[in-house]
C-alpha cells in the first residue's frame, strides 16, 4: 500500500501535491509528508496522522519548490512512528536526496545486515531506508547509473518517487506489483500510485509506469532505463479488489466495473434467496450492486459510514480496528429489520470485523445474514506490501468455512474462485498477469520471498 505523490516544474507544485495526497488518503493514514526542491536545495515537512491534520497552510509555507513528491503510509513491517514518516530526506555526498516509496523489499533483512556491517547506522525498521543507505555507499559517478545499481539489489515490490537536487525519479518493480502511472498538467509531468488524481486536479492520464522502468525526469527531459526484464509481471490482484479507488484506471481497467463484475459473477456462482443486497462500505458497494443487478434481488443501503473514521484494513492495532467497527458502521434498521440479508464485502481477511458487522446487523432485526465475499479466501501472506505478513493472522488459512461462518455468525458464507475472479479482473481480455499468492500460496516465480531471511515483524 501507501499513496505516492510527484509533479515536475510546477509553479504550484506544492499545493497540488498535497490535494493529491488527500485523493489517496485510502491509501494510506498513518502518517504523510510532502518533499519539495527549489534552487538545489530540498526542504520537507511530515507528521503523523491524516492529511488534512498534518498538511495545514502554516506548515506547508515552510517548503519551497516547483518539484515536489508526496507520500501516505501505511506500514507493513516495523512500528507506526513519526521515524517511519515519509518521504525521507538525506544528505549525501551526492548532495540531498528524498524518497518516498510504496512496497515491501523482500531481501531487506539480507541487505541492511549487509549495510550495518559496512557500518551503516539505521533510525528506523523501514525497509525505506535501505534504499537510501544503498544510495548513499553506491559508487557509481551519476545519477542514473547510482540509482539504477541500487533498483537492482532490490527484490520483492516497490513503486518508487525520489528528488535530487535537479531530477524527479520514478521506478517500478519488474513485476508491477503496486500500481504507478503517469499524468501531465499544464505542460508538467505528473506521476501517482492511482490515476484518481489527475483529473480533480485538471490532468490527464498518460500511461502506466511499466514494470521494471526507471525513468528520470529533469531539464534535459525525460530518459528512460529498463531495471530488469522478466517473463511477465505480477500485478496485485487486491489492488483491484479492494485498495484502489473505484474512480481509478488500474492495469487499464475501471476499478468500479471490475468490482461492478466481481458481484455478478459471485451471484452467478453462489445464489441465495433472500430479501435484500447490501454491502460493507466503501469498496463493496459497486461489488453488491453488481450482486443485486445480476440476482434480482433488490439492492439496498445497510449502513450509514461515520465520514471521520478512515479504512479499518489499514488500521495496524486489531483492537482498535474491532472497537472502531460499531462507531464505524451504523446499519439503518429500516432496511434489514425482518429481512434475509445478502451481506456483500470484498474480502474475509482476520474475521475479527465481520463478525462485528454481522451481529449489527442481527441487533437491529436482520432475520438472516448470508456473507458473500468477491474474492477467495486468504490463505497465505503477502510479503509485497500489504499487511498480512502472519499466516496465522489469516483466518481462512486455519479455519473451514464452516468453521469460519459459525465464528462471524452468518447464516452462510460464500467465496468466489480464484479462476473467476481473475475472469473478472481481466476485463478487457488482455491476458493481465496477476499475483494471487495470498489466495493459492503460491509466489510469482522469478519472485519468491526469502522465507528463511524475511523477518515479518522487526
Amino acid at each position: 500500500m501507501c499513496g505516492l505523490f510527484g509533479i515536475y516544474e510546477h509553479s504550484n507544485a506544492v499545493a497540488l501535491t498535497e490535494t493529491a495526497l488527500k485523493l489517496l488518503q485510502h491509501r494510506g493514514q498513518e502518517s504523510v509528508g510532502i518533499a519539495s526542491s527549489e534552487h538545489g536545495k530540498i526542504s520537507h515537512i511530515s507528521g503523523m496522522g491524516m492529511v488534512l491534520d498534518v498538511l495545514t497552510s502554516q506548515k506547508t509555507k515552510q517548503i519551497q519548490g516547483n518539484t515536489s513528491i508526496g507520500h501516505v503510509l501505511y506500514s507493513t513491517s516495523g512500528t507506526s512512528t513519526v521515524q517511519h514518516a515519509q518521504p525521507f530526506v538525506f544528505d549525501s555526498k551526492y548532495g540531498q536526496i528524498a524518497l518516498a516509496h510504496n512496497g515491501h523489499l523482500t531481501n531487506a533483512t539480507v541487505l541492511r545486515e549487509e549495510l550495518e556491517k559496512n557500518g551503516a547506522v539505521f533510525q528506523s525498521n523501514s525497509d525505506t531506508e535501505i534504499i537510501v543507505h544503498l544510495l548513499a555507499q553506491s559508487s557509481e559517478k551519476n545519477t542514473i547509473d547510482r540509482f539504477l545499481s541500487v533498483f537492482k539489489k532490490l527484490e520483492g515490490a516497490y513503486s518508487l518517487l525520489a528528488l535530487t537536487e535537479d531530477s524527479l525519479i520514478v521506478a517500478r518493480d519488474p513485476y508491477g506489483f503496486r500500481p504507478l502511472s503517469m499524468g501531465i498538467l499544464d505542460g508538467k509531468t505528473m506521476v501517482s500510485s492511482e490515476t484518481c488524481t489527475f483529473l480533480p486536479l485538471g490532468g490527464d492520464f498518460v500511461r502506466d509506469v511499466n514494470p521494471g522502468e526507471m525513468i528520470v525526469i529533469n531539464e534535459h527531459g525525460i530518459k528512460i532505463s529498463t531495471i530488469k526484464k522478466i517473463s511477465k509481471p505480477a500485478y496485485c490482484s487486491f489492488e483491484s479488489i479492494y485498495f484502489a479507488r473505484p474512480d481509478s484506471l488500474l492495469y487499464g481497467n475501471n476499478v468500479y466495473a471490475v468490482r461492478e463484475r466481481l458481484g455478478k459473477y459471485l451471484a452467478q456462482k453462489h445464489p441465495i434467496k433472500a430479501d435484500v443486497v447490501i454491502g460493507v462500505p466503501d469498496s463493496a458497494l459497486p461489488t453488491a450492486l453488481g450482486y443485486a443487478q445480476e440476482s434480482n434481488i433488490p439492492y439496498s443501503i445497510g449502513f450509514v459510514r461515520s465520514p471521520d473514521i478512515g479504512r479499518t484494513f489499514i488500521e495496524p492495532n486489531s483492537e482498535i480496528r474491532r472497537n472502531i467497527m460499531p462507531i464505524k458502521l451504523r446499519p439503518i434498521q429500516r432496511n434489514v429489520e425482518g429481512k434475509s440479508v445478502v451481506l456483500v464485502d470484498d474480502s474475509l481477511v482476520r474475521g475479527t470485523t465481520m463478525n462485528v458487522v454481522v451481529n449489527l446487523l442481527k441487533e437491529v432485526g436482520a432475520r438472516e445474514v448470508h456473507v458473500r465475499i468477491s474474492s477467495p479466501p486468504m490463505i497465505a501472506s503477502c510479503h509485497y506490501g500489504i499487511d498480512t505478513l502472519i499466516d496465522d493472522d489469516l483466518i481462512a488459512s486455519r479455519c473451514s468455512i464452516d468453521e469460519i461462518m459459525d465464528y462471524i455468525m452468518a447464516d452462510s458464507l460464500a467465496y468466489l474462485s480464484t479462476q473467476d475472479m481473475l475472469k473478472a479482473l481481466d476485463l478487457e481480455k488482455r491476458s493481465l498477469s496477476y499475483c494471487t499468492a495470498c489466495f493459492t500460496g503460491e509466489y510469482p516465480k522469478e519472485a519468491q520471498p526469502d522465507l528463511v531471511n524475511l523477518k515479518c515483524h522487526p
